[in-house]
């Protein structure tokens, strides 16, 4: 099965891997953190504006894959705090509903910036 790796418009080029990576009908999205199409960092400090981007990030690498937030069937997320469970419920709701992914929630000491709150990488199935 031919794979296809994909560099969405509207995010960051990493020079080390993909954002999405296609095979057959199913998408795997690296994490996903509060970067905008230039690299840098949104809502520094504001973990609500920080997931928020996330999610937007998410929402653009599965398009750009053919899919939406709507057939994502897994997620990780990675929080540096635990505190941060009750806003990442608040911005999560208004992105995922209905049909739920499976969820995995892993605290870390931290992330690949001082300046990331979370990260969050999934798969899709799509069609």
């Amino acid at each position: 099965m031919p794979v296809e790796r994909i560099q969405p418009q509207g995010l960051p080029k990493p020079p080390t891997y993909a954002h999405v990576v296609r095979s057959g009908n199913t998408l795997y999205i690296a994490g996903q953190v509060a970067q905008d199409e230039h690299g840098q960092v949104v809502g520094r400090g504001d973990f609500s504006a920080q997931a928020t981007q996330v999610f937007e990030n998410l929402k653009k690498a599965l398009t750009a894959g053919g899919g939406s937030l709507g057939d994502l069937v897994k997620i990780t997320i990675y929080l540096t705090d635990p505190c941060y469970r009750e806003p990442l419920g608040e911005v999560r709701s208004r992105y995922l509903s209905g049909s739920l992914p499976a969820s995995t929630l892993v605290v870390v000491a931290g992330l690949a910036s001082p300046d990331y709150l979370l990260e969050i990488e999934g798969i899709a199935v799509v069609g």
